[in-house]
């Protein structure tokens, strides 16, 4: 009876040390979510500490991805000082993209839209006795249906690729 009870038990347990992530919507860290996924770069020793810039809050480190630079090389734009002037050569491209209007401070205005989206969505969900995955809940209405959009594409004349079978 005992090893029958643990067989069930001890998966149980297991699962609770689960790592959950970006879906944890109670999140208890103080740092942005986006560190859970941001590819970084390896820490290294520099060779001399005394030669290392001085800290920037906001400003960026040695060991961090320049996102502005890789999405202007993945868009075919030149990469140059990400404080310094447009380059002419990327005048179209900054033209095409900016062409429904740039909103200033949209990460700022986003993680407080979600944060107050994730709160109205767990008023009454802080009670529980065991963890519950709260994320699917709360953006069930949030999440596209690929099969849907496909179809309402393809019915607007739309050429769109292939798609997996539905399970």
């Amino acid at each position: 009876m005992r090893k029958f009870a643990l067989l069930f038990v001890l998966p149980a347990l297991v699962a609770g040390c689960a790592n959950v992530g970006l879906r944890d919507l109670q999140s208890n860290s103080k740092g942005p979510d986006e560190f859970g996924i941001e590819p970084v770069a390896s820490l290294q020793a520099p060779a001399s500490y005394s030669e290392l810039p001085t800290p920037t809050p906001g400003g960026a480190n040695l060991a961090s991805r320049s996102a502005l630079a890789e999405g202007t090389q993945a868009f075919g734009g030149t990469v140059s000082d990400p404080n310094g002037p447009i380059p002419a050569s990327d005048g179209a491209l900054v033209q095409h993209a900016s062409r429904l209007g740039v909103s200033a401070g949209i990460r700022e205005t986003l993680a407080q839209t979600d944060a107050d989206f994730r709160r109205r969505k767990a008023r009454l969900t802080q009670f529980r006795i065991v963890p519950v995955d709260r994320y699917n809940q709360a953006y069930r209405r949030e999440a596209l249906d690929a099969r849907a959009e496909q179809n309402r594409w393809r019915n607007a004349g739309a050429r769109t690729p292939s798609a997996p079978p539905a399970n």
